[in-house]
């Protein structure tokens, strides 16, 4: 009874204090060695037990989030992670170091065919106006 009221009193500190006290060398006794041995066994257990059921109680969890997600049409935090990360790609368009998009490859040649096709009729325009002013004369 005692040694309950000061192992309560202490906490863990008592097998500090009995280190301390040095018991004069005694040996373990084998009934107290395997007592230990089943506690750790069942302390073990009791653990394995405890992770099992919080993995399966985060199962039951994950689906429920799942149906909620379903339910609205909410997305998953990493699905709109990698929306926005897509997002920022395509902020950087032409900028060095980057592949461009099949979709901006295509942007890029109607751009060119538009710009050639300014071209020829500036050179169209040009001829004329140039073919135009050989036949004036000026009086």
């Amino acid at each position: 009874v005692m040694d309950f009221i000061v192992k309560q009193a202490l906490g863990g500190a008592t097998k500090d204090l009995n280190k301390m006290m040095d018991k004069g060398g005694e040996e373990a006794d084998p009934k107290a060695e395997e007592a230990q041995k089943e506690q750790l066994e069942a302390m073990a257990e009791q653990e394995a037990e405890r992770k099992a059921k919080h993995t399966k109680m985060e199962a039951e969890r994950e689906k429920e989030r799942q149906r909620i997600r379903d339910k609205y049409g909410l997305k998953r935090k990493d699905e709109i992670e990698a929306e926005e990360k897509a997002n920022r790609e395509r902020e950087t368009v032409g900028r060095l170091g980057r592949k461009q998009t099949f979709e901006e490859e295509q942007e890029e040649e109607e751009e060119e065919s538009v710009l050639s096709q300014a071209e020829k009729t500036f050179s169209e325009l040009q001829q004329k106006v140039t073919n135009a002013a050989d036949g004036c004369t000026i009086s």
